[in-house]
């Protein structure tokens, strides 16, 4: 399922001659749809789905985040963060820390076998990803990505 299928124009879906074909939020949709299919695939061999994976690599990120940075980072109301966080920690594989600068503030911090299923996991996604965008050139994703980033973060 490589974001790349319907190249050749038999393969070609009748629906992506229409106008709408062109809608940037609907090329978005259909890529990060098709994406989060094959990495929660992945994912799901570690136990891990794309919301509990995200919360992990920034746990593992050594930037301590706290919960609140996470929710507005991933976008994920502050409840959603707390269960994903709590699962996480059921797993043995997170801690929630007093924060270093704000005792109030709690920051997530991965255990050991956290880095461990992370730097696993990080692995297969990697290889998910490579299939995903396979009718693109190494440049092309790499531009892509920083396309991507300059439209999220300047």
């Amino acid at each position: 399922m490589s974001i790349g299928q319907g190249v050749d124009a038999a393969d070609t879906p009748r629906l992506a001659t229409s106008a709408i074909a062109d809608d940037i939020g609907l090329l978005l949709a259909k890529v990060r749809a098709a994406g989060s299919v094959l990495n929660n695939r992945t994912l799901a061999d570690f136990g891990l789905r794309e919301r509990s994976y995200s919360v992990l690599r920034l746990a593992c990120s050594g930037l301590e985040p706290t919960q609140r940075e996470l929710a507005d980072f991933l976008s994920l109301d502050p409840s959603q963060i707390v269960a994903l966080i709590d699962d996480l920690e059921g797993q043995g594989l997170v801690t929630r820390e007093q924060g270093r600068t704000d005792r109030r503030q709690k920051i997530v911090l991965a255990t050991p076998a956290g880095e461990r299923l992370h730097a696993q996991a990080e692995a297969a996604l990697k290889s998910c990803e490579s299939e995903q965008f396979a009718a693109l050139s190494a440049a092309e994703v790499a531009s892509l990505r920083a396309l991507l980033q300059r439209t999220l973060w300047g």
